[in-house]
């Protein structure tokens, strides 16, 4: 059977090469795109409002820009492992290398930044003013046991002041629910049967937008509230416009 020599097209090597700087491009264009646009949103978590808030958003940097960073080394020894197989050379040691890859540099990472988002957490606060949350199917119900002249009540709205410590205690009356203002700190379940906390200090007075993190079911899609930070000197009136508690201070 006669032998055809082919001859290598002209030019496909360094076409191949152009490929790796194209890829890397695009990734960091994309990224770019993906990052401008995430604090557009009143759920953003890029977009903190208070100290909570804003280690949860620098841990995300470090995470999201990290991880770009990982990608970009992955495809760079992707390409030398192809360039090297592609002219016969192996690691001569690849117990080393997936040793060295596969566990020493991602508990590295992990381990880094378990210690960063605790170390650098903000330093809890003695709460100044309190509320307590109930979250039902499918609204919550915010008493104020602190109110002037008594315990008042609101329905999807929670009245908070500004640049105060606050104490947020949250129930649940049936299934499990998610209390989550993205802008003002993480996520907390009001479960049944339970009391669990979360504190919150807003840096400037305004309007936060919060959801119903926790899947609770039918109505869950609009089982959404509303944080109104006040300054301080403000609440009082706001809150002797509410309507009194039929609980009382119970």
């Amino acid at each position: 059977m006669p032998y055809h020599h082919k001859e290598p097209i002209a030019g496909a090597g360094s076409t191949d090469r152009r490929r790796v700087p194209r890829v890397v491009l695009a990734s960091l264009v994309a990224m770019q795109g993906v990052l401008s646009g995430c604090d557009a949103s009143p759920l953003s978590v890029l977009d903190p409002a208070s100290g909570q808030a804003q280690h949860i958003a620098h841990v995300w940097q470090w995470m999201a820009w990290g991880s770009l960073l990982i990608l970009l080394l992955m495809l760079t020894l992707t390409f030398i492992a192809v360039r090297r197989r592609s002219h016969g050379g192996l690691a001569r040691r690849p117990f080393l290398f997936l040793l060295g890859g596969g566990v020493v540099f991602p508990l590295s990472v992990m381990t880094t930044l378990l210690i960063y988002t605790y170390a650098a957490a903000p330093p809890a606060q003695q709460a100044q003013y309190q509320v307590t949350v109930t979250a039902r199917q499918w609204q919550w119900e915010v008493r104020y046991p602190d109110a002037p002249g008594g315990v008042r009540r609101s329905v999807n709205v929670i009245h908070i002041p500004a640049r105060v410590a606050v104490a947020i205690e949250l129930r649940a009356s049936d299934v499990i629910h998610g209390f989550w203002v993205p802008r003002l700190g993480g996520k907390m379940d009001a479960i049944p049967g339970r009391a669990n906390s979360t504190h919150i200090t807003v840096d400037t007075p305004g309007v936060y937008q919060g959801v119903c993190a926790e899947y609770c079911g039918v109505g869950h899609a609009g089982m959404q509230f509303t944080v109104i930070a006040h300054e301080p000197a403000d609440l009082a009136d706001v809150l002797a416009s509410l309507p009194a508690d039929p609980e009382g201070t119970q």
